[in-house]
Order: C-alpha cells, then structure tokens, then sequence
C-alpha cells in the first residue's frame, strides 16, 4: 500500500495504532481492498514520492473491505454522489502497525532483488496505491528490511 509522506507515514501510523485506507479511487485498487485484503493479511506500507520512495515498514489488515464512509460526506474531498449507503462505490481497509524497518527498502534495491523481478511495483507504469505482493515477495521484502 503506498502513501505520500505529506499524506501519511509509516511514524504517523505507530503513533495511532491502526488508520482507514480511504480516498482510493482507482477501480483496480478497489477491488483488491475490496474483494482481497482480509483481516491478518500483512501489508507493505511504501512511501511513495519520498526520498528514497520504498517500503518504511510493515502493516496488517485489521478490517477487511467496507464502504468508504467519507464518499458519502458532502464537501469532503472524497465524496462522491454517485456512492450510496445501499449500493456503495469505494471501499476502505482498516490497517493495523506492525514493525517499521530502521531504513526505507529503496525502489532500487527491490529492482535489483532476485525474485521480486515480477513485483507488481517494478514494473513501467506501476503506479495503482494498493498491489498485490506474493508471500515470497512478502518475504522476502522483510528479510531486507529486518
């Protein structure tokens, strides 16, 4: 799961505990919060847009897909009149803190990592906020940042 460091940063979410993964507006990221994530599923958290951008550290999904609830608030920057109580649009995931690695894993170094070739993240054109990761990608991504 990527998020901007202006936005939200693997700190801001040992600080709270666990966080809503809302304002995600892309069909394809919906989905997978939607249909795949459930709760116990690790998380990547990568910072993207940051120097370096990478992955900061580690997170679980503590509720699984529900309708975002700032889709329905007027005047919020989410909102959306087409997303409705009964046939809702966008989703969130809940995300719990687990670990933050003692340094950024740099997109760089996950490009040059063997068997993260096929890592949703390195490929041309990549730029969806919620991917998919394999357990041997998972895996592997801890033992760098461990």
């Amino acid at each position: 799961m990527k998020c901007e460091p202006d936005a939200y940063t693997i700190d801001d979410l040992k600080r709270d505990g666990k966080t809503g993964w809302e304002g995600v507006r892309n069909y394809q990221a919906r989905n997978f919060m939607r249909d795949d994530m459930q709760v116990g599923d690790g998380v990547l958290f990568y910072a993207s847009n940051a120097e370096p951008s990478g992955v900061a550290g580690l997170a679980t999904i503590s509720r699984a897909g529900y309708p975002d609830p700032f889709a329905l608030r007027k005047g919020h920057d989410y909102y959306d009149p087409k997303h409705t109580a009964e046939k809702p649009t966008w989703y969130s995931v809940e995300i719990a803190f687990v670990e933050r690695f003692k340094e950024v894993i740099p997109l760089t170094t996950l490009k040059q990592v063997k068997g993260l070739q096929e890592m949703m993240v390195n490929q041309k054109g990549s730029r969806l906020s919620v991917q998919p990761v394999t357990q041997k990608e998972f895996e592997i991504v801890c033992r760098l940042g461990r």
